[in-house]
């Protein structure tokens, strides 16, 4: 297997929450690799500057605003996105976010907020991105961002852990039902990443301490280091892979 294995040229990728930090990431290796891209995000102004640097470049993007706990807007942009490009060959459900709170102080309202974003925004990406890789036939890849939340205790993330161990099993249960499509499903668990939600979290200086002396690498993951797993998991160099979560730490998770 050479390196052109690796190349997504006249691939389209769609990258949801890919307007900043680690979809922006995704979206940046994957553009570098060839593949056109069309993000999804809430925010029209950072849609508009994600795009902008994608196309920098040189490949070919379009940015749709996008709501993924949305049912009608989900379905409306996928088909947005198949008539814009013809095809989607690799879809990343990256769209997700926390809202820290002691346990016992949780309230229904945000818990299903980060359910509904995190969890359900997933599934409905999935199933309208596998439903057209199944019609289109000639296979597929679905790309969950997890989080190493879902192996270790996060306090004040019970909501957010939840959903991300959910969203590992998801991609288990879909790496087996559409193998016969010939579509690979994974997850990737992202370690401390230096992303703007991050801001808060680094001004606690005891905790950033712990943080990277745990670390190996002894810092922070930036989103450009997951680029590369983002290409292998969208290119047929990863067409026996499917089912597995992949950890981008730093080996935080090992020490």
């Amino acid at each position: 297997m050479g390196l052109s294995s690796f190349d997504l040229d006249g691939r389209v990728a769609l990258v949801t929450g890919g307007n900043s930090g680690i979809g922006l990431g995704f979206a940046r290796g994957l553009a570098r690799a060839g593949a056109r891209l069309v993000l999804w995000g809430r925010d029209e102004a950072k849609n508009a500057a994600a795009q902008e640097e994608i196309e920098a470049l040189g490949v070919e993007a379009a940015a749709l605003a996008c709501d993924v706990s949305d049912e009608a807007q989900v379905v409306s942009s996928m088909a947005a996105s198949v008539e814009r490009f013809g095809r989607v060959d690799a879809c990343f459900a990256n769209a997700g976010f926390s809202i820290p709170a002691g346990f016992t102080k949780t309230g229904i309202a945000d818990w299903n907020r980060v359910i509904d974003t995190n969890l359900t925004g997933t599934f409905l990406t999935f199933r309208e991105a596998a439903k057209h890789m199944i019609e289109r036939g000639g296979g597929g890849k679905l790309v969950a961002t997890s989080s190493i939340v879902e192996i270790c205790g996060a306090p004040r993330q019970a909501a957010y852990a939840a959903t991300k161990a959910a969203v590992s099993s998801m991609v288990r249960a879909l790496a087996v039902e559409l193998a016969r499509h010939d579509i690979q499903a994974n997850a990737i668990l992202p370690g401390w990443i230096d992303t703007p939600p991050m801001a808060e979290l680094q001004a606690y200086k005891p905790l950033m301490d712990e943080v990277l002396h745990r670390t190996p690498a002894r810092r922070l993951g930036t989103p450009e280091d997951l680029e590369g797993i983002a290409v292998y998991l969208a290119s047929d160099a990863s067409r026996f892979h499917t089912g597995d979560v992949l950890r981008i730490d730093g080996g935080y998770m090992i020490f």
